[in-house]
C-alpha cells in the first residue's frame, strides 16, 4: 500500500480533517458523551470533557505515522464544528482497511455518514491502493449496516464474537 497519512478530504457537504486539540469540547458535546451514540461502539461513553481531552492527547501524536488514518467530520455549512469521526485501521499484510465511524445523533438519517464513508472508500482504493476495505456493525444497530450497503459494501457474514 502507498501510505500517505490522514489527508484532508472534501465532499459535496463535508470536510474530513485531522483532529486538533481544540476539538475536545465539540467531540464531547456532540457524540462522545451521548450514551445513545456510543451504545454499539467499542469504547465507553465519555464521562467528562477531560476524558475526551485525554483520548485526543493519545490520538494526535499518531498523525506522525504515514499509516494512521483518523478524521473528524465537519459539515461545510457549520464551519469547522466537529460532528463525528471516521477512521481506517490498517492490516498491512492483507492490504486491508477496516473502517469505523460514529456521528452526532443530531445528524443521523441525513446521508452524512454514507457521504463520509464513500469518500474514505474512494481514498483508500485510489490513493492508498488498498486491496480490501471492510467494516462491521452490531446487529442491534442495523442503520450502521445500511450506511455500508448504501456505499456498495456487501454483507459477508456474521461474527460469533467481536471486540464489544
Amino acid at each position: 500500500m502507498k501510505h500517505c497519512g490522514t489527508k484532508t478530504l472534501e465532499t459535496e457537504r463535508l470536510i474530513l480533517r485531522r483532529f486538533r486539540e481544540d476539538d475536545a469540547e465539540s467531540m464531547f458535546r456532540n457524540w462522545a458523551s451521548d450514551p445513545e451514540v456510543t451504545t454499539f461502539l467499542t469504547w465507553p461513553t465519555h464521562t467528562s470533557v477531560d476524558v475526551t481531552k485525554h483520548v485526543l492527547s493519545l490520538w494526535l501524536p499518531e498523525y506522525e505515522k504515514p499509516d494512521y488514518y483518523h478524521w473528524v467530520i465537519t459539515l461545510k455549512e457549520n464551519g469547522d464544528e466537529p460532528i463525528g469521526t471516521i477512521h481506517g485501521l490498517i492490516k498491512e499484510e492483507l492490504e486491508l482497511v477496516t473502517v469505523g465511524y460514529c456521528l452526532s445523533r443530531n445528524y443521523w438519517h441525513k446521508g452524512i455518514m454514507s457521504e463520509a464513508l464513500q469518500a474514505l472508500i474512494d481514498f483508500f482504493f485510489t490513493e492508498v491502493e488498498a486491496n480490501c476495505i471492510n467494516s462491521y456493525h452490531d446487529p442491534r444497530n442495523p442503520n450502521s449496516g445500511k450506511v455500508m450497503t448504501h456505499c456498495g459494501m456487501k454483507f459477508d457474514g456474521t461474527l460469533r464474537a467481536s471486540d464489544k
